[in-house]
């Protein structure tokens, strides 16, 4: 992999370090945090997260028949295959929203809705974030959406333990426990962030002046998704402000 850490990776620094800058996930994290703002923030996210998946299998595939077009039938064969097991993960993010709803309305008030929360419009960093797959995949250089699937796959293996840790300190297993979709990732994605660094490997043996080009699209992946979910706990805060007056 010495191509990926020398072409690849010093271009994904920035990003990556914003995993411990940025403010939001800092507050996520913070033993002083509100248990009714993180569980609001995790009943946002999940809601809203159905957006964010539900495309994922049609992406890695529309990907793979890209990299065919491109002379790459190797890879593009991968891709395929791999989209067939993103199917569906969408409703995994839907139940674990219903879950947490149905657990927040016998604790907590004002009473949720499911399906108005999954009515919401979505942010602007939601809809940059599918915007950023699109424009990517149709693009010159298809194989950044490999990129953007092992940046996020990074942001779930190095988040995804903390977040973890902090839900079941703060809001105890039975919440934790409900995340199914976030558990799944925790543990799925070590294995997806091999795979896409070995395709990257051999996507950037074959064009190692593209390298940079990749790591780019993954970076912005990144840094879109910590946005979001930056937007997430804004959103939870400020319908939750008179609990941070008490604080």
């Amino acid at each position: 992999m010495e191509l990926l850490k020398k072409l690849y990776e010093p271009y994904t620094l920035l990003a990556r370090s914003r995993l411990e800058s940025d403010s939001s996930l800092r507050r996520l994290l913070d033993s002083s945090i509100k248990p009714a703002v993180l569980e609001r923030f995790l009943i946002e996210w999940m809601s809203r997260a159905a957006y964010m998946t539900e495309p994922v299998d049609g992406w890695i595939r529309r990907t793979g028949q890209r990299c065919i077009e491109q002379g790459m039938e190797r890879l593009g064969e991968q891709l395929i295959t791999h989209a067939k097991s993103e199917t569906g993960h969408h409703l995994m993010t839907i139940d674990d929203a219903r879950a947490l709803v149905e657990h927040w309305n016998v604790w907590r008030s004002p009473r949720l809705e499911l399906e108005e929360l999954l009515a919401q419009t979505p942010t602007e960093s939601m809809k940059e974030y599918r915007q950023l797959h699109d424009e990517t995949i149709e693009g010159p250089y298809p194989v950044g959406q490999i990129a953007i699937e092992r940046e996020i796959g990074f942001l779930a293996v190095q988040f995804g333990p903390r977040l973890m840790q902090q839900v079941e300190t703060v809001l105890g297993k039975e919440v934790a426990d409900k995340l199914s979709f976030l558990n799944e990732h925790v543990v799925v994605d070590v294995g997806h962030t091999m795979l896409n660094e070995k395709m990257l490997q051999e996507a950037i043996t074959r064009s190692p002046e593209q390298g940079r080009i990749y790591a780019e699209a993954g970076a912005r992946a990144m840094t879109t998704y910590i946005r979001f979910l930056g937007d997430c706990l804004h959103i939870a805060e400020d319908l939750l402000a008179p609990l941070r007056a008490v604080a």
